[in-house]
Parts: structure tokens; C-alpha cells; sequence
């Protein structure tokens, strides 16, 4: 099968789809310039990642913890949405989109114009802080004010609580409400495109065959194959924007409006 039928078959997934829902993972951001952790090259290679529970036992381990994220942030914030977040957001106004599920922790589907209860963050969010005891949010400008002059570590001021990014670190358990909802969402959708994910990390990666297993048509977009591929209605490596733009572009107003969460 070519490439343009490949294209041609994925669009016509998405005309006959009444509740679609998108998984993302690390590759679409990529195409925002925002490094892989995995790959060579990528942030890990560069900076170990801090367990969990490291993080929470040593006052130290804190310090690197916000040394690392003062010092790769610029990359983060310079990152804007690319066409293939733009596509997805699309869907939406066309009233297929259902929700985003994505392994990313850039924020960048909210960006793109994906309000924030369509998008569950399996992994959290690195564009914001919260207090571990009470959950109060707190802007990265207020740590930064705080720690960056003699690195003295951001507490909670309603609390006394541990501040951290308000991403979910190895050791850390998984957010239960989102995973409770990534399952509903998975189970009722009809099409579940999987974007951009190498769909190793579990348990993120079993939402793909769950929703097949479901009855939903399954379609994989990534630059490599996947060990999810042979369960896939179809498989596309290539370039997530410009396989989503393509796509997406070719399907016009639904006549009727998104579900709703």
C-alpha cells in the first residue's frame, strides 16, 4: 500500500468516526523541537532522571531536581504547537474528538486550542509546580524567584508542603483519575489513533490494544514500527504533522457536535 493510500484510508477512518480519540506520545513534540527523553541524545542522556522517592527523602536530590528543570526549560517554553497538535485541535472543531490522551508533559495540546478537559495527562504537566500535601498550583516564575538567587527550596506558603514539578517522576505512582478516565475514554471511543508513541511504556501503552480489543479501529502514526503494529487496521511511519495535516485537512464540517466527557 503507498503512502497516499495509506493517507486516503486514515481520512477516511476519521469521516466515519462519531467519537475518535487521539494518544500522543513523545514524537509528535519532537516536530515542536522538544528533545525525546529516550532517545540518544535526549534530555535523559544528558541528565539521569531522579526517582521518586529520592526525591522525597533527600533535600539534595530536590535541589538537582530543580537545577535540571532551570536548566532545560528554555527549550520547553520556546516550544510552540506544530501542525500535527494543530491538526488534532482540528478534529475538535469538526466535532470527532472525543479527548487527547498523551504521554507528553509540554502542554502543548492545550496551546494548540485543546481545552484542558479534553486533554488527559497520563504523565502530568512540566509547565506548572504543586504542593504534594495539599495540591496547591504554583507558577514556575514563583520557584524560579525562589530558588534560582541560592537555591533554597520552594515550600508550600498554605501548607509547608514539598513543591514539584507537577509531572510524575520514576517511583511515582500513576494519577488515578487520569488513568480512570484514559479507560473510559478508550472503551468508548470508535477510532483510537495512536500518535508519535513507541508504545513501550506500560501501562500508558496498553490504552492502544485495549480500545482495539474494544471493538474500536486502531490506527498507529509513528517515524518507527511498534510492537503494537500487528493489531493495527493500519500503520503510517512517517511525520506526524504532516500525516495528520494531510489527513485531516481533506475532511469537512461534521454535522454533529463532539461527545462529551
Amino acid at each position: 500500500m503507498t503512502h497516499k493510500t495509506k493517507i486516503a484510508q486514515l481520512r477516511s477512518m476519521i469521516a466515519d468516526s462519531r467519537r475518535l480519540v487521539v494518544f500522543t506520545g513523545a514524537g509528535i513534540s519532537t516536530e515542536s523541537g522538544i528533545p525525546d527523553f529516550r532517545s540518544p541524545g535526549g534530555l535523559w542522556t544528558r541528565y539521569k532522571p531522579i526517582d521518586f522517592r529520592d526525591f522525597m527523602a533527600s533535600e539534595e536530590k530536590r535541589r538537582e531536581s530543580w537545577r535540571i528543570k532551570f536548566a532545560t526549560e528554555k527549550v520547553m517554553a520556546a516550544a510552540k504547537p506544530n501542525k500535527g497538535h494543530m491538526a488534532i485541535a482540528r478534529l475538535l472543531d469538526l466535532g470527532k474528538l472525543s479527548s487527547v490522551i498523551t504521554q507528553n508533559i509540554d502542554g502543548l495540546h492545550q496551546a494548540s486550542g485543546i481545552p484542558d478537559d479534553r486533554v488527559i495527562e497520563l504523565h502530568g504537566n512540566s509547565t506548572y509546580a504543586i504542593c504534594l500535601t495539599c495540591r496547591k498550583r504554583f507558577e514556575l516564575d514563583e520557584i524560579r524567584a525562589v530558588f534560582l538567587p541560592d537555591e533554597t527550596l520552594p515550600l508550600c506558603d498554605a501548607c509547608g508542603g514539598i513543591i514539584k514539578t507537577a509531572t510524575i517522576s520514576f517511583g511515582q505512582s500513576m494519577p488515578e483519575r487520569e488513568m480512570r478516565l484514559a479507560e473510559e475514554e478508550t472503551l468508548a471511543c470508535d477510532l483510537f489513533l495512536a500518535a508519535g508513541s513507541s508504545l513501550v511504556v506500560f501501562p500508558a501503552a496498553g490504552f492502544p490494544l485495549m480500545a482495539k480489543q474494544n471493538g474500536a479501529r486502531l490506527a498507529i502514526i509513528n517515524r518507527d514500527p511498534t510492537e503494537m503494529d500487528r493489531y493495527a487496521d493500519l500503520v503510517i511511519n512517517a511525520e506526524i504533522g504532516a500525516t495528520f495535516e494531510a489527513a485531516i485537512s481533506g475532511n469537512g464540517p461534521a454535522s454533529g457536535q463532539a461527545s462529551q466527557k
